[in-house]
């Protein structure tokens, strides 16, 4: 499912997000414990065909600031950034740290510390969340925000029928943020298959119950962490504006 704009679509189902209502600990989306996928390749610092555009990395650190610190007191949250790394160029699977409580400033340091490189280990890392989640034993969140596609070699579609068969309660949500689809690209043998007109990222979410949300923007991809990382709630949904960091 591809939603253009996750907060309009969860209002048209009758869901609330907090900042928009209040939560508590004891509230069921709350309670899961999530872990945020993170994209430190070398193409979130591309500039692309206009050397005037802003980073991804730059907007994205700008989204992380505004988003974490209204939902990580709700839910535990965890961070595995992938593709910065010391050896070949699929080996950067970094797990910062696994869940925990208000991980919003160490979300917020990792992220802005970070020097994005390598390539695009989307099946390993998720597989990796996986694991820190214990997802055979609990139920878990993982929110991927990723600008593109697999570049090392994984069958994320296979690999998200895998954990669904291991699972016993895992969901998957997907952020295409800027995400561009290279159809030549190396190392992805699942493209012609699953891609279509997309990253086939989007597996991960359809095959798990998630969301695939696109953001080309700051503000839509503030919006797309609170709606995966927030604690659904019936009510209604209010206008928000968000302030950018200046």
């Amino acid at each position: 499912m591809q939603i253009a704009h996750p907060i309009r679509a969860l209002a048209l189902a009758g869901l609330c997000l907090w900042p928009f209502g209040a939560a508590s600990q004891g509230d069921g989306g709350c309670a899961t414990d999530a872990m945020l996928v993170f994209d430190g390749s070398g193409s979130m610092v591309e500039f692309g065909y206009d050397y005037r555009q802003v980073t991804r990395i730059a907007e994205a650190r700008q989204a992380v600031q505004i988003a974490l610190p209204q939902v990580a007191p709700f839910r535990r949250i965890g961070l595995l950034i992938y593709g910065p790394n010391d050896g070949d160029s699929c080996s950067g699977i970094d797990v910062r740290f696994a869940p925990r409580p208000d991980a919003a400033k160490a979300v917020i340091d990792d992220v802005q510390a970070l020097s994005p490189g390598g390539l695009t280990p989307l099946a390993n890392s998720v597989r990796t969340a996986a694991e820190v989640l214990r997802h055979r034993d609990r139920p878990g969140v993982i929110v991927v925000v990723t600008d593109g596609n697999e570049t090392c070699g994984g069958r994320p579609c296979a690999m998200s029928d895998t954990l669904m068969s291991e699972a016993q309660d895992l969901t998957i949500h997907v952020i295409g943020f800027r995400a561009l689809v290279d159809y030549w690209t190396w190392d992805n043998p699942e493209q012609e298959i699953h891609g279509g007109d997309g990253t086939v990222a989007k597996c991960l979410a359809e095959r798990t119950g998630g969301l695939y949300v696109t953001a080309q923007t700051v503000q839509e991809l503030v919006e797309a962490l609170q709606a995966t990382l927030g604690c659904p709630l019936y009510g209604r949904l209010e206008d928000q504006s968000f302030a950018l960091p200046g």
